[in-house]
Formats: C-alpha cells, sequence, structure tokens
C-alpha cells in the first residue's frame, strides 16, 4: 500500500488509554511555531537526548518548510491549538535499509502518563506496516527508561547495547540501545486464518 493511501485516514480524533482526546495529522508547512513551542515546553535535561537542536527555531522552520512525508513522516498530536505529542517515522527510499523504518517520539510533559506515546507510536507503526516496511527500530540512551517501555509494550525488543557510545548535547556520554520490531503486514496476517 502506497502512503498516500497510509494517511488517507488523517487527519482524525484519537482517545488515549487515560480518556486523553486530540487529533492527529502529519506535520504541515504552517507548523513551525507550534513545532517550536512543543519542544520549548521540553526540560532542558529532555533535549539532551534529542538528536537534533530542536530549540534552534531556524532548524524547525527548515523541517517544516521541507517536508517529505515519504523519508520523514511526523505524526502530530494537536490539542487546544498545540502540539502536545510527536512521533517520527523515518526511512530511507533505497540501499540495504529500505525495509527498516525508525521511530521516535516525543510528548509535552503535561500530557504524559495518559497512554499518548503509546497511542503515537502505534499509529507510526501502523503507517510502517501499512507502506511495506518489514522492520522497526527504536535509539535509545539508557536514561530514557519510559521510551523503552513503550516500546516494549508494543513489542520492540532490545537488539543490542553499547556501553557509552553516543554523546547528549552537553557532550556527556551515555550507553547507546538499538530496540527493533519485526512487522507483519496485512498480507501476513490474512495468511494466518
Amino acid at each position: 500500500m502506497a502512503l498516500e493511501e497510509a494517511l488517507d485516514c488523517y487527519p482524525k480524533e484519537i482517545e488515549t488509554r487515560g480518556g486523553l482526546n486530540c487529533l492527529v495529522r502529519p506535520l504541515e508547512e504552517g507548523d513551525h511555531e507550534m513545532y517550536h513551542a512543543f519542544f520549548g515546553a521540553m526540560q532542558p535535561q529532555e533535549l539532551i537526548y534529542i538528536k537534533h537542536r530542536v530549540s534552534d527555531p531556524a532548524i524547525l522552520k527548515h523541517w517544516c518548510q521541507g517536508i517529505d512525508l515519504g523519508r520523514i513522516l511526523p505524526l502530530l498530536a494537536i490539542k487546544d491549538e498545540s502540539i502536545i505529542g510527536v512521533s517520527t517515522l523515518h526511512q530511507q527510499l533505497g540501499g540495504w535499509k529500505r525495509h527498516i523504518g525508525r521511530i521516535s517520539t516525543h510528548v509535552r510533559p503535561d500530557s504524559r502518563g495518559k497512554g499518548l506515546a503509546m497511542k503515537l507510536m502505534e499509529e507510526v507503526v501502523d503507517i510502517a506496516r501499512q507502506c511495506g516496511l518489514e522492520r522497526m527500530e527504536a535509539e535509545f540512551m539508557s536514561e530514557q527508561e519510559r521510551g523503552m517501555k513503550a516500546a516494549a509494550h508494543l513489542g520492540f525488543a532490545e537488539l543490542y547495547r553499547l556501553e557509552d557510545y553516543v554523546k547528549d548535547m552537553q557532550a556527556v556520554t551515555h550507553d547507546y540501545i538499538m530496540m527493533g520490531l519485526e512487522l507483519i503486514t496485512d498480507e501476513e496476517y490474512a495468511g494466518m486464518g
């Protein structure tokens, strides 16, 4: 199934297990101010775990102007005209990892503990499955225990751990953990009966 078909159901309203209702849709060109406000609501100690300098408005504006949903698909959770969560599907369109997607998820501090991260991750994994990806990866630093727990709940398992392998934005080293999930496509589900 093509990405366009997988995205036909968006925007859509979702409700988390914790009773949080919000709109979910892909990133759009005019979202850079909301995107900046979203990352601005995070504590500085949380931003050190994010690979990019998301505190720089120019970077976020560039992301919103150069949207290529086939390569990088940020799925936004929006409530009261604010982004409260983002889960992104990264994929390579060619090469030896073209069948593998990578997921990253962030939730605004005041929206945590309500199942939003899990719900967004489920949405992204479902899109990946519909697009024919065969595997998903999720990268973590060892301190990101909540994220690893959410990924494990969805079936991700630790593939490997490298001690003191990555450095955060403050140049402090951390263990790097790669988790993976093997996807079952819709065709494979149909053959299980």
